[in-house]
């Protein structure tokens, strides 16, 4: 499978209402270093919970924007270009369909791993001005997903994004969001995501504990939907 990468996005820290953030991303023209904590020039407001290793790059399909301006008629002119979701990638053809847990993909020079998918907060709900968006994006699925940086390298828009290595061929994102925010206590899916070997360890550790305690972690703040 080979993606063309139709932009390359960096962002700088930004006051975002009553938060700060960088999730405003603009399109860089040229190469674009990749190291183990992402993109050169790219910045993370609050690292205890963005960017790191395991969230070292961050792709979003502009294949959705449709479906966004159907769901937001209100919003096109932000949906209509990529960065509205505070993606380092964006591309056509990729959703989370295609795209497993695990999946080596070589983009420019650099080889990236696939390593979870995004968890919504309410930082999005600040960004599009709509209360509930990050409800609405974990609801939707259309989440985008990380990358971790096996090696280092360059990249720029135009590129290839070309995979190379699929360890977990049954795990696509799309099946993973389904088990993490709709069929949430599914015992057998659990066990097999708790096994996962190339999944970030934190969302292996999550699954176990679900299936040990048998509840549901409490999203409300991360959604922004306490208080």
């Amino acid at each position: 499978m080979r993606i063309v990468i139709g932009a390359v996005l960096t962002g700088r820290v930004a006051p975002l209402g009553t938060a700060a953030s960088a999730i405003a991303k603009t399109a860089v023209r040229g190469p674009v270093a990749v190291g183990p904590l992402g993109l050169a020039g790219d910045a993370q407001a609050d690292r205890r919970v963005h960017g790191g290793p395991e969230k070292a790059v961050h792709h979003y399909a502009l294949d959705h924007a449709a479906a966004w301006r159907a769901d937001l008629p209100g919003l096109p002119d932000l949906l209509e270009r990529p960065g509205a979701f505070g993606e380092n990638f964006s591309t056509v053809g990729l959703t989370e369909r295609d795209v497993c847990v695990g999946d080596l993909w070589r983009a420019g020079s650099a080889l990236l791993q696939v390593s979870q998918a995004r968890q919504p907060c309410f930082k999005l709900n600040l960004r599009f001005a709509v209360p509930d968006m990050a409800r609405r994006v974990q609801a939707s699925g259309r989440t985008g997903w990380y990358y971790r940086v096996i090696e280092e390298g360059i990249v720029s828009a135009g590129d290839a994004l070309e995979l190379v290595g699929r360890p977990h061929p049954d795990w696509p994102m799309s099946r993973l969001l389904h088990h993490l925010y709709v069929d949430r206590l599914d015992a057998a899916a659990l066990r097999e995501i708790a096994g996962l070997a190339f999944l970030t360890p934190s969302w292996r550790t999550l699954a176990a504990r679900r299936l040990a305690s048998g509840a549901v972690e409490d999203w409300r703040r991360r959604l922004g939907e306490e208080g």
